[in-house]
């Protein structure tokens, strides 16, 4: 099983997801913010989430609140993840067929358990 992380070193919640996960042969760790998804990227994710498309945008960032868009049109959630990964929820566990946002991190320790 292949695991990537999407990872922003400044959240808190990312870094503690990276301490559980330590122990994961081969786990990935992808820096989103400095090696971004494209838009081929997102959509595999977006299919392989059990959320809405609405919940992988940060909708408290400044970033969103000064420009909101339409977090349920999953055009619009990926034209804007692609142009500003910042507005990304993480941390994201993504395996071969699923992934999980970590808010709660019990998310991400779900989708292990189905692996």
């Amino acid at each position: 099983m292949t695991w990537v992380l999407l990872h922003n070193p400044s959240c808190s919640k990312s870094r503690e997801a990276i301490e559980a996960l330590r122990s994961i042969e081969g786990l990935e760790v992808r820096k989103y913010l400095e090696n971004p998804l494209d838009e081929a990227e997102l959509r595999s994710l977006i299919q392989k989430l059990d959320t809405p498309v609405s919940s992988l945008v940060r909708t408290k960032e400044a970033l969103y609140t000064e420009a909101p868009f339409d977090v349920n049109s999953t055009e619009e959630v990926i034209q804007h993840l692609v142009n500003t990964p910042k507005l990304m929820e993480r941390p994201i566990l993504i395996g071969n067929t699923a992934a999980a946002i970590g808010r709660p991190f019990e998310k991400i320790q779900k989708l292990l358990e189905k692996k």
